[in-house]
């Protein structure tokens, strides 16, 4: 299992030039192969590097001797002693081996995690530095822009409100775990962001597997998976404070402190940190937090444990709505127009906003039962509270409103607080309110591996998860009346609700899973291979606290399952040194999601709901040597009977939603990516990917009927061959990262998006002779940053800058396709022109 520990270390290096330079390759013992991501420091000094993909590293001295202090989390330290003046010594082979004694806190996320040229998946992998010098005031998902196959927007622009596309795919449909545990919505499977606002301080790693993925849970995945771990208490006693600036008033605040493993075996480590701007698109001002706790204990060779809770309370306001491209050109702020706020009682007011705090807390228990057998299990709590906000009542939000102090301009809400006391005893005509979406989560995961032989493990492993979503919206601001009439509960009609109240709906959505999964591995010499068999079960219950009395049986569902399953393998052969080839297989079927089970937002249950099927087929190739590293895979992946609904009118003026069968759809595509060092100052990367994304078929005559079985209408449409749209189907890339002057280094990358449709809803599809979608028009953009590392104080200190579009290129980032499927119909969002940030940040 120690093999694994190399999934929570990157492909990353640093050089730095001095009048002596030492090199050498750090080796792992257990693989006999070079150990990536391995610290090397000159002993009492804050000089040191890190080891590159091929174990490789180099640094400079301004000592003729001394020692080098080789380490990895997992593995025992090593000194080496050196002896260079004013030339290079080369101290070849360094061997690392397992430590006995190591804190093991990573392992539990390793079986989530690939290892290179191993793990037969498409794979691209991002390190903390990376991480650090690139994110500035990004959102989080955009440090993966320059990955092949994936699409990164900030969709309206406020803060932590990014959307992260994969192959294809919408973000519903790419599982993302942190630490191992899932994060996707229980009930729609979407993620959300904002809630992981503050993730960059703390990740020591992210990693994207494209396609099936390496996963060892029952986790159906359709696009990729995004696995997240978090720092833990392997860090080397000590911390840092960081501040940083940029555009639109944007500040951030942070430290972190860790205790390094102490003699008694614990160790902890604790990070905190608060970000605040008015930001770039009018009106979306944000306030945000993060904290992160680590710590570890272990007790003998047997037993430790390790407990993490991090959060990130945030509250932004949004720009909910997409508009015209003429709207964006009629406004006097362009592009950064958003008719979703205005000023009340002299104070900037959110219309619409988000705010919301979902800390998470897990408690790590490690077991080596012997040599051969280890059982890893993590319980986990999850407590999400908050939503966002809206208005109900008289619509006087429109955009040429006589309740905004002008076209286009913001919203005059103290027009219309004056009405509301006016009505007096009548009550408010309209009002703000919060959607909210509070919820607990409970989960344990538990996993066993054991060897077989030498070159079979077995691992094996349950998934079990609760998860109850409490869904109200509540009175937030009267606007100056005396109340909101609501009829909206059956069981208390005349609602004359204050501020807190309930009103509109009000109901929980409770989610049961119970999945597990076996897999075998077979690794000898070059050849890897696995087969994996996973199950799981998904239960839904509704509970409707409005629309039943509390006497009506009916206000409780039944639980209704759906089992599903997925079974996959594949195979990793490396020919040479430098070559391999991997390829994989699978088949897997996914649970409805919640609103397709339950319709028209109350407790009718769908007959028609069943699992969406997915089946999957890889091939890639990878090359590796000193200097060069590059990937190509080709994918295609099935998606059949996608859960899509259709809402329709009555006889009786009712809301009717219907499911509709047989929306398949076929994405298959090339990728690759590559990495060039010609010097140990300069790296070259790029990547491409050209996809070719459609829906398969048409679907027609679908005929749909009410509860008495009258023909309500007959459903057609007409997708068959339309190119699946929200996110570009040609990407391309290139970068560099250039050390130009001692400990200074200068980055760009060009990002370049093409072949871009606007998202549709194929229900919307009903012509037979309706053309094309809209195509979005293709752009380019252009990041650079600068890095420069100095002794303050006797601190290591860092200065870090980015700018963000240099070119200031104007594009538009998000489009729904519009009636006329063209330009002038469709609703956009922009992307940011150009912005930037610089920070600095003192270790200690």
């Amino acid at each position: 299992m120690r093999k694994l520990l190399l999934l929570a270390m990157l492909l990353a290096s640093a050089t730095i030039f001095a009048q002596g330079t030492i090199t050498g390759t750090v080796i792992d013992s257990e693989m006999d192969g070079p150990l990536p991501g391995a610290n090397v420091k000159i002993a009492g000094t804050n000089t040191g590097a890190i080891t590159d993909f091929d174990g490789k590293f180099s640094l400079s001295a301004d000592q003729a001797t001394g020692k080098l202090e080789i380490s990895f989390v997992g593995y025992e330290t090593k000194v080496v002693d050196f002896s260079v003046s004013g030339g290079t010594q080369d101290l070849g082979r360094i061997v690392l081996s397992p430590d006995a004694d190591a804190l093991d806190e990573i392992v539990v996320t390793s079986y989530s995690l690939a290892i290179d040229r191993k793990t037969p998946v498409a794979v691209s992998t991002i390190s903390a530095a990376e991480i650090e010098t690139k994110i500035g005031n990004q959102e989080f998902p955009e440090v993966l822009k320059s990955t092949p196959g994936v699409y990164a927007n900030k969709s309206g622009g406020g803060f932590g409100d990014a959307e992260l596309r994969m192959r294809g795919f919408e973000g519903e449909n790419i599982a993302v775990m942190i630490n191992g545990v899932p994060v996707n919505d229980m009930e729609n499977g979407r993620v959300y962001w904002s809630n992981w606002a503050g993730l960059s301080d703390v990740t020591r790693t992210m990693q994207t597997q494209r396609g099936l993925g390496a996963a060892k849970v029952a986790v159906p995945s359709i696009g990729g998976t995004v696995n997240v771990v978090t720092k833990s208490t392997d860090a080397e006693k000590g911390g840092n404070i960081y501040a940083a600036t940029g555009n639109d008033g944007y500040t951030k605040f942070g430290a972190t402190v860790s205790t390094g493993k102490m003699e008694n075996g614990l160790a902890a480590t604790v990070s905190a940190s608060k970000t605040t701007g008015n930001g770039y698109v009018d009106g979306t001002e944000f306030t945000g937090y993060n904290y992160f706790v680590n710590i570890a204990k272990k007790f003998n060779d047997q037993h430790e444990l390790s407990f993490t809770a991090f959060g990130a309370p945030q509250r932004h306001g949004q720009r909910q709505n997409r508009y015209l491209i003429q709207t964006y050109r009629e406004s006097e702020r362009g592009i950064k127009f958003n008719g979703d706020w205005g000023y009340y009682n002299g104070q900037v007011t959110h219309i619409e906003d988000n705010f919301y705090h979902k800390p998470q807390m897990s408690l790590n228990h490690f077991w080596n039962i012997n040599e051969k057998t280890l059982l890893s299990t993590a319980v986990y709590a999850s407590f999400g509270t908050g939503g966002g906000g809206g208005w109900a009542g008289d619509n006087k939000f429109g955009l040429n409103s006589d309740y905004r102090q002008g076209y286009l301009q913001p919203v005059n809400l103290d027009m219309i607080a004056q009405e509301n006391v006016a009505n007096g005893a009548d009550g408010s005509e309209t009002i703000l309110r919060a959607s909210r979406n509070d919820h607990n989560w409970f989960g344990a995961l538990s996993t066993l591996s054991t060897d077989i032989t030498e070159d079979i493990e077995l691992l094996a492993g349950v998934d079990l998860r609760y998860y109850k979503g409490k869904h109200f919206q509540e009175v937030t601001d009267l606007l100056g009346g005396q109340y909101w009439y609501d009829d909206s509960d059956a069981n208390n009609p005349v609602n004359l609700a204050q501020v807190g109240d309930k009103i509109s709906y009000w109901n929980d959505g409770i989610v049961l899973w119970e999945g597990g999964f076996v897999q075998a591995e077979y690794s000898k010499s070059d050849f890897d291979a696995f087969v994996s068999l996973a199950a799981s079960n998904t239960s839904y219950k509704r509970v409707d606290y409005f629309n039943y009395l509390d006497s009506d049986p009916n206000q409780e569902t039944d639980f209704y399952n759906f089992f599903g399953y997925q079974i996959k393998g594949g195979a990793n052969y490396n020919f040479t040194r430098s070559s391999g080839v991997f390829a994989n297989i699978g088949y897997f079927e996914k649970a409805p999601f919640f609103d397709s089970v339950f319709l028209n937002f109350v407790n009718d249950v769908n007959p028609d709901a069943e699992n969406q099927k997915i089946f999957s087929v890889e091939a890639g190739y990878t090359f590796r040597n000193d200097k060069f590293r590059a990937n190509v895979n080709a994918y295609r992946t099935n998606w059949n009977d996608r859960s899509l609904t259709y809402s329709y009118n009555n006889p009786d003026g009712s809301l009717g939603v219907a499911n509709i069968l047989g929306v398949n759809a076929l994405h298959q595509g090339l990728e690759l990516d590559f990495e060039y060092r010609p010097t140990d100052e300069l790296s070259i990367t790029g990547f491409g990917s050209f996809g070719d994304w459609t829906w398969a078929d048409d679907v027609t005559g679908v005929q749909i009927f009410d509860e008495e079985q009258n023909l309500v209408d007959e459903i057609n449409l007409y997708i068959g061959g339309d190119k699946v749209g929200g996110q570009p189907q040609t990407t391309a890339g290139l970068g560099f990262d250039y050390e130009f002057l001692e400990d200074m280094r200068l980055r760009a990358n060009g990002n370049y998006f093409a072949d871009f449709y606007s998202d549709f809803d194929p229900v919307s599809r009903n012509n037979p002779d309706a053309v094309e979608v809209w195509k979005l028009p293709a752009f380019a953009t252009l990041d650079v940053g600068l890095t420069y590392d100095f002794d303050f104080g006797g601190f290591k200190t860092t200065l870090n800058a980015n700018v963000y579009n240099l070119t200031n290129t104007e594009y538009i980032a998000n489009a729904q396709n519009g009636l006329g499927n063209d330009a002038n119909t469709a609703l956009v969002w922009y992307g940011f022109e150009r912005t930037w940030t610089v920070g600095a940040k003192l270790n200690f």
